[in-house]
């Protein structure tokens, strides 16, 4: 592993002749995970989400039924335009290029959503990920992500490394934490409240 972010010819190389070069779409490992990550969200509806690396749009289309206004976004364009065009119905999405951590957005957010990204971010980059992360949640905001956790040939970071980094730094309640074989699912939150207690039930 390298201590560099990984660069944009890595997914071109990916996407050159394949518009879902991790089979999101069609896996059900893939399907599977997406609705985990769907029903670990506290609130039934957010205002706004950031989905940065947000790939073809398969997570970006789920998410935008959870939402008032979806900001996904990737550095590559053949990501860009594939999110584009799995959004164009839905008049509150939008996808737009952007790398990260330099093109953070100016928005702020209730959600974001970082998806199978932090690994190929270096401790340093990731580090700049979460300060901007937490600079531009409203108040009560949550950071959900997900890791594969087998090793990624020329991704710098693991899950494991990237999930302990990010409880460490994000400096917020976990309120979801879920691992299996295959990947590490956590949700941090500004506020400790649980869905029962938002609720009333206890």
């Amino acid at each position: 592993m390298s201590g560099q972010s990984v660069d944009n010819q890595y997914f071109d190389k990916l996407y050159e002749g394949n518009d879902d070069p991790w089979a999101m779409r069609h896996r059900w490992y893939e399907r599977r995970k997406r609705a985990l990550l769907l029903a670990c969200l506290p609130q039934e509806r957010y205002g706004a989400i950031f989905e940065p690396g947000c790939a073809n749009g398969e997570t970006s289309l789920a998410l935008a039924t959870r939402c008032d206004a979806l900001l996904s976004c990737d550095m590559n364009t053949r990501a860009v335009g594939l999110t584009q065009a799995r959004l164009s119905d839905i008049a509150h999405a939008q996808a737009r290029q952007a790398a990260l951590p330099a093109d953070w957005p100016g928005e702020r957010f209730d959600l974001i959503v970082l998806n199978e990204l932090g690994y190929y971010l270096s401790r340093a980059d990731l580090s700049q990920v979460i300060e901007k992360a937490r600079a531009c949640l409203n108040p009560g905001g949550q950071v959900v992500a997900c890791h594969w956790l087998a090793s990624i040939e020329g991704a710098p970071q693991t899950a494991t490394q990237v999930h302990e980094q990010l409880h460490a730094e994000l400096g917020m309640h976990r309120l979801v934490e879920h691992r299996e074989g295959d990947f590490l699912l956590e949700l941090w939150s500004c506020e400790s409240t649980t869905v029962a207690q938002h609720e009333g039930l206890r």
